[in-house]
């Protein structure tokens, strides 16, 4: 392990709670007011565990395993939006907290927004990274190929992962390659992802029904447009801080957000690829500190 995280080892525990009808796996630790951290693909909780410490020491930190990833469970089905927020949902009341911060990554944020959609009375502020919505600019992506050459044949993975049975097989003994693939091929600085970290996702992808699991959100995909555009008939009130990555998805994740949300902030940022919390953790933690500190001045 990286030190840092052995340091997350030191100064957080490792839980599992029985939610909606499957377990979860969730890292918490510090103290104050609840921040429910939400990873994207092809992560775990892990992603979140540079920033994590210095959360820590202002609020309760809860970094999740999405159903069907990591050391949650892996079943067959459940993975629109919706369920995903729902088991979120029934975490944070079994942990007895009420209102919370939520912040999610990539795949963690369409999660965040069905969370918020659902209970807009339990949601502080909301943090987005380099994400868009399914049903809001998400499937436009397959053909994002065009504006650079760096992500040369497009983001060909979307259609990839969805085709169900066949991708379970091609990547089965080839997890390394398969998930060191995005991690060079979308950051600005590879070097944010260590090769330490890697060794922790492909042990956790390589376990039994972890591939599947982790496809089961682009398989759902269209159940969650759906869901997202009955949502937002609705527009979210919160405030909603949105991140883009200049070498990630642009200005397209603020877009997104702004048809689904009636406060909206947001930037790209420079020199910074999909992968925020590994490659600008620092400048993360001072936007999100001083985002959610705005809520003690309201």
């Amino acid at each position: 392990m990286t030190t840092a995280l052995t340091d997350i080892e030191t100064k957080f525990t490792h839980q599992y709670a029985f939610v909606n009808g499957i377990r979860l796996h969730y890292v918490i630790g510090g103290q104050g007011d609840p921040v429910i951290l939400l990873h994207g693909w092809p992560h775990t909780w892990c992603q979140w565990h540079k920033v994590m410490p210095a959360l820590a020491e202002h609020y309760t930190v809860v970094a999740v395993d999405l159903r069907g990833f990591g050391d949650s469970s892996k079943p067959a089905t459940g993975y629109d939006s919706r369920t995903e927020a729902e088991d979120i949902y029934q975490l944070v009341r079994h942990l007895g907290f009420e209102r919370v911060f939520l912040a999610g990554s990539d795949w963690g944020s369409p999660v965040n927004y069905a969370y918020a959609s659902a209970h807009p009375e339990d949601v502080r502020r909301i943090v987005s990274l380099d994400a868009t919505l399914p049903g809001f600019g998400w499937e436009d992506l397959a053909q994002y190929s065009s504006e650079t050459s760096r992500l040369g044949g497009g983001i060909w993975h979307f259609a990839f992962n969805a085709v169900p049975d066949l991708p379970e097989t091609l990547i089965a003994g080839r997890e390394r390659v398969f998930i060191s693939y995005f991690f060079n091929k979308y950051s600005y600085n590879p070097s944010g992802i260590s090769e330490a970290e890697i060794d922790e996702y492909v042990r956790w992808y390589s376990a039994p029904g972890a591939v599947r699991g982790s496809l089961g959100l682009y398989r759902a995909i269209h159940e969650s447009a759906r869901q997202n555009r009955e949502n937002a008939k609705t527009k979210l009130k919160m405030p909603v801080l949105v991140l883009g990555a200049s070498y990630g998805l642009g200005d397209r994740p603020i877009k997104a957000m702004q048809a689904v949300a009636e406060d909206v902030r947001g930037t790209v940022i420079e020199g910074c690829g999909h992968f925020i919390p590994e490659e600008r953790p620092e400048y993360l933690i001072e936007q999100m500190l001083q985002f959610f500190g705005e809520d003690y001045k309201s």
